[in-house]
């Protein structure tokens, strides 16, 4: 019986492969290589440092709509001052390249238990660099490590799990969906209590410690289509047919701006409704959960709220690569096809934003061609996903059979 030690004994390749294409991102960021296209380092040198500015004064940006995020994203702006010997950018890239080493490491020590395997290393090696040097200059792959974390420590122990999720939860909101697969009864319970706990507590610290905690929800609600997300290719669409709108920094990002923008909008908060109602379907009809169920739900909801969003911005695809990854840290995963979807949409992303973002604001066919070609894989993985999960837990479909040892509520079956 193939064991987890034998199947991680990958040698030094892993920590090679990850410092060359790490290196690679540093000069990037460092202007060391310029990648065509904006500056993708803006964000950190003017608008995170603004903010750092601001929040040490005592408050949250309170007058600034591009602060859209909830109070925990306080500590990844301010994690810079851990080195205060380095200018502002120079240690939030530093700390970003720490928390991918952290995913990195977690992935692979988590490789060399039973029924586990190094696939998932690999996949985060891969997906990161074909991001392109905008994952090191956002701060989503620090929560994406909390996610990694909290998903491979819910595997034994589900408060771990609850605790970790409503942490990157007050980070920047999605990690919530990591307690979707969680097992019925007892882990439930435990993992959902923690996270209940964990977050009422944390939420009530960050209300005291500095006006304005939760002043990001009147911003986020006032947001319109981000001219990357999937509703807004109809407009890309329109304006090549005369459509009167018009692309607009708004919120901290391009959106279109223009007769039925609020329609597609509110659209597209419908198929998020719709999304929800899925996930809430399954969660009652699942039956047989198995050791990677959790991760498996977890990437598959998360998918489906990043293309029913009003804005995909492409430090979003993290999200995703890292959730991917831990899917793939478990033997049998139903995962395999929509994780190499998510990374060529990574690669794809990389070729939209910085690279060809000119030419997607100005809607030309090439622009339209990479969104269409990114979105609709985004699109297709989410589909299988959702379709995959649902036919590895849910009892009564044929075509399907009873891995060995599986009951009710324990490792499940598997999709023929």
């Amino acid at each position: 019986m193939t064991t987890g030690r034998a199947t991680a004994g990958a040698g030094p390749w892993p920590y090679a492969v990850w410092a060359l294409t790490r290196a690679g991102l540093l000069a990037c960021v460092f202007k060391v290589v310029t990648v065509p296209g904006p500056d993708v380092t803006v964000d950190v040198s003017v608008i995170y440092r603004g903010w750092y500015e601001v929040l040490l004064t005592g408050t949250y940006p309170l007058d600034d709509v591009t602060w859209q995020y909830p109070p925990g994203a306080a500590l990844a702006v301010l994690s810079p001052a851990l080195l205060p010997f380095w200018e502002y950018a120079t240690a939030f890239f530093v700390l970003v390249l720490v928390c991918d080493a952290l995913v990195l490491g977690l992935l692979l020590y988590a490789g060399w238990r039973p029924g586990i395997r190094a696939a998932g290393a690999w996949v985060w090696i891969a997906g990161v660099p074909l991001l392109g040097p905008t994952v090191y200059a956002r701060y989503d792959l620090m929560v994406t490590a909390v996610a990694v974390a909290a998903l491979l420590a819910g595997v034994r122990r589900p408060r771990a799990l609850g605790a970790l999720a409503a942490f990157g939860a007050l980070l920047k909101g999605w990690p919530a969906l990591l307690l979707v697969g969680v097992r019925k009864g007892r882990p439930t319970r435990a993992a959902w209590t923690s996270a209940a706990l964990s977050a009422a507590g944390l939420a009530a610290a960050f209300a005291l410690w500095m006006p304005g905690a939760f002043a990001f929800l009147a911003f986020q609600r006032d947001r319109g289509t981000e001219i990357e997300s999937l509703g807004a290719l109809v407009f890309h669409l329109a304006r090549r047919f005369g459509w009167e709108g018009r692309v607009e920094l708004r919120y901290g990002s391009m959106e279109f701006v223009g007769p039925r923008v609020e329609l597609v909008s509110t659209l597209a908060l419908g198929l998020a409704v719709l999304a929800l109602g899925w996930l809430l379907l399954w969660r009652l009809r699942a039956r047989l959960f198995a050791v990677r169920t959790p991760a498996e739900a977890a990437f598959t909801a998360v998918l489906l709220f990043t293309v029913t969003s009003r804005v995909i911005s492409p430090q979003y695809v993290v999200w995703l690569v890292g959730l991917a990854a831990v899917c793939l840290v478990f033997r049998g995963t139903a995962m395999t096809l929509p994780a190499v979807l998510v990374l060529a949409a990574a690669g794809v992303t990389l070729l939209e934003f910085p690279i060809g973002f000119g030419r997607v604001v100005a809607s030309d066919a090439w622009g339209v061609t990479l969104l269409v070609v990114r979105n609709g894989l985004l699109v297709a993985a989410s589909l299988i996903a959702a379709r995959r999960l649902w036919r590895s837990t849910v009892p009564g479909r044929p075509g399907t059979e009873a891995a060995p040892g599986a009951v009710e509520g324990q490792p499940s079956r598997v999709a023929r």
